[in-house]
């Protein structure tokens, strides 16, 4: 085994064996230091992915490759390969994974379930990692479920809390119904090629040709799949939710780990996607929606966990649009998936340091969340209002930080788009894009907005101890604010590093001229830029305004603070009749199948209840019945005779 292949094994072996030790050490032994098993493993995980980067050769690396089922024609075997695509993701997961780590010790620093969240957090990064590494879809799969696992144990770690526990679940079961999906695509790749193993069914797919219904069929299922993870319409409503667990849970999770599978799966199985532009303009379409959708119900929402999460519901959308917006043209989808997985790569940054600034706001805040109840924090928590701000600013899209240029990407691959056979299609999405970030720009000035200026406002459970988190805590968030502010420019425009260096990806379409409007980039600068500047102008100048505009247009305001109603329609078109369904077969269990299983019961006691007197236990009565068994005998035998 070569170094670079045993720096890519450690990667995923160092975070198992933290979680074993913190599970099985953390109660008794490690206590308060539960978190240096994580911290210790999780930056050498990091020091391995980083120091793999360039020594990866063209076409990628087999880093561990054996047999592990071999039954008559089915063969599934244990590969993990890494390409350029996988180590940028493996750098993006660890490198979060260390700063939430770090985060953590002082966030939960009181938390009775101290060691159990380390060991979690460890386990959730060992099932990413192998999902990133899997080059089998039978061994992705077993991960992809690993990774949904963990986030139930993270979502709802506070289980004794109602609310957590019913988002754990709710997560839980609308991942179901995705993964039920990909299984469904698992089963039809297995019928087509004969094997799952990734390689070979990326050579073997176009003799199935383009435009081909099986492909169709497959790269959808695949994309229901993502469509649970990475929590698109219809199957973004659990991930609003999961902000009930620990906010560095929330972070790690709705960053840069669990919610980006999706996008990854769709990133890697590109060589089917390009053979199924259908598939692809459904991809870009359900993408372009989910990000609307989310942005205008962000616009409302006060706590401030919940814009940050609808954010990033909507900003996975964007990711999607980008992948898709190769629909009908191959020689984009190079371009395509590279902007995508950079915006990917900017959102782990800003996404993180926004998550965990939130974070830090609540832990000043008494656990108090709701924007309603504080304002003018820039002065109580200085640092952490540094940071937001640059975390805000990424995500906004105002250059020159992280976000400008990467989601400047998916823009112009929309735009490359709409000269292709879809050309229609995506002038239309190129709009909504447009659009969105608009109101991306908006509804993050407006959290910024209402947090941190105005009057300084307290709530009454942090009057008195309102202060910066310790120096676990802050840190973390200027590494992020670094990184926001540079990672943009220094990999994009300045180097064009990331797309030379993911655009060599395995499997990926060789990299082709793409044309796309010069005008987009300043379209991007206005909207963002008018954006936050209406965000200031209504929360700043006419604070008035805001409850003005909801009273003149209730419906619509109650429509987004109320999310479209969508989950009162799941409960009443799905969980209602779930019930009632549930209801009305425990009703024929308990008096249809109970009461026929108590007949037949009833049965043998009945027939009983003739042959009970005859066992009396009295001697003299067994005695006369033999006597008369033995006369009915004797008449029979002398009748026998006789006749």
């Amino acid at each position: 085994m070569t170094r670079v292949n045993e720096n890519l094994v450690m990667v995923a072996v160092m975070p198992l064996l933290a979680a074993l030790i913190t599970a099985a050490l953390g109660k008794r032994w490690l206590r308060h230091h539960s978190h240096w098993p994580a911290l210790i493993a999780l930056g050498y995980a990091l020091i391995m992915a980083v120091s793999s980067l360039g020594r990866i050769p063209e076409g990628g690396t087999l880093a561990v490759g054996y047999d592990w089922v071999n039954v008559g024609g089915f063969q599934v075997g244990v590969h993990l390969f890494t390409d350029q695509l996988t180590a940028v993701m493996l750098c993006v997961v660890t490198f979060v994974a260390v700063l939430v780590a770090a985060f953590s010790v002082g966030y939960m620093h009181d938390d009775p379930g101290y060691p159990r969240f380390f060991a979690a957090l460890c386990l959730f990064v060992f099932c990413m990692v192998m999902l990133l590494m899997a080059r089998n879809f039978l061994l992705l799969y077993i991960f992809w479920e690993g990774v949904g696992l963990c986030s139930y144990l993270l979502i709802g770690f506070w289980f004794q809390k109602p609310a957590a526990a019913a988002a754990a679940r709710k997560a839980f079961l609308v991942n179901r119904l995705g993964d039920f999906g990909l299984l469904l695509g698992l089963f039809l790749i297995w019928t087509n090629f004969g094997t799952l193993d990734m390689g070979a069914v990326f050579s073997s797919a176009p003799a199935l040709g383009s435009g081909s219904w099986t492909l169709a069929a497959i790269c959808l299922c695949l994309f229901v799949g993502a469509m649970g993870k990475s929590a698109q319409f219809p199957l973004h409503v659990w991930l609003p939710d999961a902000m009930e667990g620990p906010t560095p849970a929330s972070a790690l999770i709705h960053a840069a780990t669990m919610v980006t599978a999706g996008v990854y799966l769709v990133a890697r199985a590109t060589p089917l996607y390009v053979l199924a532009p259908q598939v692809q303009a459904f991809v870009a379409c359900i993408g372009a929606f989910t990000a609307l959708l989310a942005a205008l119900i962000a616009l409302t929402q006060t706590d401030l966990k919940r814009v940050m999460a609808y954010s990033t519901v909507s900003q996975l959308g964007y990711m999607f649009l980008a992948l898709g917006s190769a629909a009908g043209n191959p020689e984009l989808a190079n371009f395509a998936v590279v902007a995508a997985i950079f915006h990917l790569f900017t959102h782990a940054f800003f996404k993180a340091l926004l998550f965990l600034a939130s974070g830090s706001v609540m832990h000043a805040m008494g656990g108090v969340i709701d924007m309603r109840q504080f304002s003018g924090l820039r002065q109580v928590l200085p640092w952490t209002h540094l940071t937001f701000a640059v975390g805000a600013l990424g995500l906004a899209g105002v250059p020159p930080l992280a976000g400008f240029f990467s989601k400047d990407e998916i823009l112009l691959a929309v735009s490359a788009g709409t000269h292709g056979p879809y050309g229609g299609l995506m002038s239309l999405l190129l709009v909504l894009g447009l659009l969105t970030a608009f109101l991306t720009a908006f509804y993050t000035g407006r959290a910024y907005f209402l947090t941190f200026w105005g009057t300084t406002r307290l709530p009454p459970e942090a009057e008195h101890h309102a202060h910066e988190g310790p120096r676990w805590m802050v840190v973390p968030l200027f590494i992020l604010a670094a990184g926001t502010a540079i990672v943009g420019w220094l990999l994009g425009p300045l180097t064009h590093g990331f797309e030379h260096y993911v655009g060599r990806a395995s499997g990926l379409p060789a990299a082709g001229e793409h044309t796309g409007g010069g005008w987009v980039m300043w379209a991007s600068i206005l909207v963002a830029g008018s954006g936050v500047a209406l965000a200031w102008a209504m929360y700043q100048v006419r604070p008035d305004l805001p409850g003005l505009l909801a009273a003149r247009f209730r419906w619509a305001w109650l429509a987004s603070l109320n999310k479209f109603y969508l989950d009162e329609l799941y409960v009443a078109a799905l969980v209602r009749p779930g019930e009632g369904l549930a209801q009305a077969a425990a009703q024929v269990d308990q008096h249809v199948v109970d009461g026929l299983v108590d007949a037949a019961g009833k049965a043998p006691f009945m027939a009983g209840q003739w042959f009970r007197p005859v066992q009396n236990g009295l001697v003299q009565f067994y005695a006369l019945g033999t006597l008369l068994g033995l006369a009915v005998f004797l008449v029979a035998l002398l009748l026998r005779m006789a006749g």
